[in-house]
């Protein structure tokens, strides 16, 4: 799969395609629904299955400090759209002037001259343009004058409720990871690489590995049993901390792990953490001997749910 960012860096090669356009959080059995008949008629075409998303989420750029929790980082974001079958993603900044851009212009400068689109597959409640004022009825009305065909896709139902990424997040925040998997198709997973901390758990007879994270804003947080894979497909048993550690006084927003059963150096290398269960929410203890009997309580509570549910 083939990554570009910005227009500017469109080449020749990515046209004509056919498109899809969505900020894809996620990739959730939704997206891969659209995915489906977006590969569909790329064959038919045969022209490149092309995605055109975003970074920032718009949400990101409007409201920063209330925008939702991301599912997915940007790289977990590309490498499931590669697995879907995607043949090309096309990044845009979205920025200011993105944001300020009508939905005519958008469609003529990214989508026919830019990708020299064919054929535009959309979710059924596709909105794009400033103030939101493009829908699927206008991309009809300009694919006709520009000779291009837009199709939808209709909202993707389980246990008679829409898979969105919205749901997926209230899902996550109420810990039920079953259902979460069922919708994305996968377990909600952290992907990041071990960084140095400050070894406090070290030193208590825990040792964590600490995810190096660019975004904080997550829609988990607390203390979870997880099944952690190295990348070399290796996987383990452990107990994760989503949060703050308001006990050591802690500032800074950290996902950390400890591994059961397992002593090698770690630093540098790629984790991805499976959420499988939630144990507490994180908590202030009065003392730091008050928190060490809860984390060996976490452990042990840890373990014997994954040893049953997911043995390795």
């Amino acid at each position: 799969m083939e990554l570009i960012r910005g227009r500017q860096n469109i080449p020749s090669s990515a046209k004509p395609s056919v498109v899809s356009i969505g900020n894809f959080d996620g990739v959730h059995l939704g997206h891969l629904k659209l995915i489906e008949m977006l590969q569909r008629e790329a064959q038919r075409a045969d022209v490149p299955a092309t995605v055109l998303t975003f970074d920032p989420h718009p949400h990101e750029f409007f409201n920063p400090t209330t925008a939702p929790p991301r599912l997915s980082t940007f790289r977990e974001k590309l490498e499931q759209l590669d697995k879907a079958g995607v043949d090309k993603v096309v990044c845009l900044r979205f920025n200011a002037l993105l944001a300020g851009m009508s939905a005519e212009e958008f469609v003529e400068i990214y989508l026919i001259n830019g990708l020299g689109v064919r054929a535009l597959i959309v979710g059924d409640d596709f909105r794009f343009g400033r103030d939101r004022k493009g829908d699927f009825s206008l991309l009809q009305e300009i694919g006709h004058q520009a000779d291009f065909a837009v199709s939808s896709v209709d909202t993707f139902v389980v246990d008679d409720h829409r898979v969105s990424s919205s749901r997926i997040r209230q899902i996550l925040q109420d810990a039920d990871f079953p259902l979460a998997e069922r919708l994305l198709g996968r377990p909600f997973t952290i992907t990041a690489r071990v960084a140095h901390g400050d070894k406090r758990g070290r030193t208590w007879g825990f040792p964590t590995a600490n995810l190096m994270l660019r975004h904080s804003n997550l829609p988990v947080g607390g203390v979870y049993a997880a099944t952690v894979r190295r990348c070399g497909g290796e996987r383990l048993h452990g107990v994760v901390n989503v949060g703050f550690r308001p006990t050591v006084g802690g500032k800074r927003f950290l996902v950390e792990v400890h591994l059961l059963n397992h002593n090698e150096t770690l630093y540098g290398q790629r984790l991805t953490v499976e959420f499988r269960h939630k144990i507490r929410p994180e908590k202030h203890f009065e003392s730091f001997d008050g928190l060490k009997v809860q984390i060996g309580r976490d452990i042990e509570q840890a373990r014997e749910f994954l040893r049953q549910m997911y043995p390795l």
